[in-house]
């Protein structure tokens, strides 16, 4: 089995800010999908700070004297898209939707992954790091989660040295559940807990996946699972004493949940919860089976990051559009 934990191979410091048509050479430069965004974002700053050059395929740049290069993440025109890749040594995928929106639906998500895939192929790229989910499954009812394991295959069909890494729970500053729960904790005066909450997740750090991605050895397929394991209940009722939030839990059928979230998120104009993630979370799909692969502690963390979590609600339709800060 590979190591997860093993060192990296040594790569040579390059200049942070060279211009996209500067690149040379296959070593010059990693791509992350989506460096601007949340998972791609952390593997970017541990590229960074480990000395790489780092090109983004996103849907907008970032800010002006940003060290991270910038190219379209397209998929209608594959000879740009294979240009934008060329030089690359790996890329790091983490290009997938949280929801079908408009023509952006679980099953293009596939085929655009497919298409990254052959483009990264033609571009001569050497090796493809894939960031999925736990527990993904082409035999799923979800179709997240089925078409996760689509992905997968795919990824293994290519002739491209890859990793898979499947995340867990992702937790850390601005991520979309954990700081939205404490967001409720602080304002509402309930918080609605699908079912009983006896579901369990375990959640691992989003610098962790980051170094699992990084780190990831040739053809390696592991879990980015944190040491920790809570009940769903546990988990928000540790982040309510966490923030010191007012919201009474109570357990409610998933329609009720699902009903009050819809009536939330349209006033904000997001989408806060969806059905398939409430199923996901009842059938425990975001804990691994495997032992764990990270080390922070998610107790440890809410400690000392309580004071920040919450203070403004994170939403997923403008983290997609606004421009970043790397």
């Amino acid at each position: 089995m590979v190591n997860p934990r093993r060192p990296v191979r040594e790569r040579r410091r390059q200049p942070s800010g060279a211009r996209l048509a500067e690149t040379t050479s296959q070593d010059d430069v990693d791509v992350v999908t989506g460096a601007f965004s949340y998972t791609g974002r952390a593997i970017a700053e541990l590229l960074l700070a480990r000395g790489r050059r780092v090109r983004t395929l996103s849907r907008s740049p970032g800010p002006a004297g940003s060290p991270v290069e910038f190219a379209s993440l397209q998929f209608a025109d594959e000879t740009a898209l294979t240009e934008s890749l060329r030089g690359a040594e790996t890329v790091y995928n983490t290009y997938w939707i949280r929801f079908p929106r408009g023509d952006s639906t679980f099953e293009r998500a596939v085929e655009n992954t497919r298409t990254l895939l052959r483009c990264a192929a033609a571009a001569g790229v050497q090796r493809f790091v894939h960031v999925s989910v736990s527990n993904p499954s082409r035999d799923s009812p979800l179709p997240y989660f089925r078409g996760k394991a689509a992905v997968e295959e795919a990824v293994r069909d290519s002739p491209l040295e890859h990793a898979i890494v499947r995340p867990t729970l992702i937790f850390g500053l601005n991520d979309i559940l954990v700081n939205n729960i404490a967001w409720v904790m602080r304002r509402f005066p309930v918080f609605p807990v699908p079912g009983d909450g006896s579901y369990r997740v375990q959640p691992v750090s989003v610098e962790d996946v980051a170094r699992l991605c990084v780190d990831a050895g040739p053809d390696a397929e592991l879990d980015a699972a944190g040491p920790e394991r809570y009940s769903f209940d546990e988990l928000v009722r540790l982040i309510r004493r966490a923030v010191a939030g007012r919201a009474r839990v109570l357990h409610t059928p998933a329609t009720v949940a699902l009903g009050l979230a819809s009536v939330v998120g349209a006033a904000l104009r997001d989408v806060m919860l969806t059905r398939e993630e409430t199923l996901g979370l009842m059938d425990s799909l975001l804990v691994s089976h495997a032992p764990p692969t990270a080390e922070d502690s998610f107790r440890a963390w809410l400690e000392a990051n309580a004071d920040q979590l919450g203070r403004r609600y994170v939403s997923e339709l403008a983290r997609n559009y606004r421009r970043a800060s790397i």
